[in-house]
């Protein structure tokens, strides 16, 4: 498996929840060696979108991951690239 998705939709009140499964999906790429994370968060007011971006923007976050692609295609979703 390639890549992991996490779907922020039903935690997106519940700002500790939310950290919670980035860093859970996070730890889980790097042990398992996986390439690519796919967050979606919904296209919504734009809100939880943001959240996310401060998160991954993070020091000790951003220095475990490659880089992040916005979707082209649906704004709804982002993709967090590793470099393992």
């Amino acid at each position: 498996m390639s890549r992991l998705s996490i779907d922020l939709h039903e935690c997106f009140r519940d700002g500790r929840r939310i950290d919670q499964a980035l860093n859970g999906v996070i730890d889980e790429a790097c042990e398992k060696r996986i390439k690519t994370v796919e967050i979606i968060h919904g296209k919504g007011s734009g809100q939880l979108k943001k959240r996310v971006l401060r998160f991954l923007q993070q020091p000790e976050v951003k220095a475990r991951y490659h880089r992040v692609e916005k979707d082209s295609k649906n704004h709804g979703r982002l993709f967090v690239h590793f470099r393992h």
